[in-house]
């Protein structure tokens, strides 16, 4: 989703490249291209499998990482494009850990880890790989799963693909009753106005 070819916009997956636009952000660029898809044909759960949009709340969402360090890892992401926790507007920032909650319902019941990493990196130097648009990770841990293939080789070793993932989560999320979010249809990108 970050592929580094002339000409190729950030965060816009292949299956979605017919939208013209280019915000400058991971995050902004995959809603506006799947929503774009969405207003023009292609099925919702088809333009979100694309992107791995999991689930959409009112001020957040839910995806899957892209480049995951173990199965299921995911993010929370604010729409309101913001590189800083404090910067954040309350509901924004109260919807981000009610959404990391059932973030953390879901990874539990899909995948049943030993324990999950759950945390912002704020800025490059924290260890942002996208340091200008906010997110939270949340990824499962197993009892010795240390992945040194990573480490050796920048190389991971996943026995689930990501599609997979997408579906069983989603099936997790959607089932769960608790703090679910009123049904959104799209967003546009307009927290780059704001």
């Amino acid at each position: 989703m970050t592929d580094k070819a002339a000409g190729a916009r950030r965060g816009v997956p292949e299956a979605l490249a017919a939208w013209p636009g280019d915000h400058g952000c991971v995050f902004c660029n995959l809603l506006a291209a799947t929503d774009y898809a969405i207003e023009h044909g292609m099925a919702r759960d088809e333009a979100e499998k694309a992107s791995g949009i999991l689930e959409r709340a009112q001020r957040t969402f839910l995806m899957l990482n892209a480049f995951p360090y173990n199965n299921g890892h995911l993010m929370v992401v604010p729409y309101r494009h913001e590189s800083t926790l404090s910067g954040l507007a309350d509901q924004d920032s109260q919807e981000l850990m009610v959404e990391a909650r059932r973030a953390e319902r879901a990874l539990r019941s899909v995948y049943r880890p030993d324990g999950l990493n759950m945390g912002l990196n704020l800025g490059e130097s924290a260890g942002a790989g996208i340091a200008d648009h906010l997110h939270l990770h949340a990824v499962p841990r197993w009892t010795g799963d240390t992945n040194y293939m990573t480490v050796v080789s920048q190389t991971r070793i996943l026995p689930e693909m990501l599609a997979e993932s997408w579906r069983r989560l989603r099936e997790a999320l959607a089932s769960d009753e608790k703090d679910r979010p009123a049904e959104v249809s799209g967003v546009a990108v307009t927290s780059l106005e704001e």
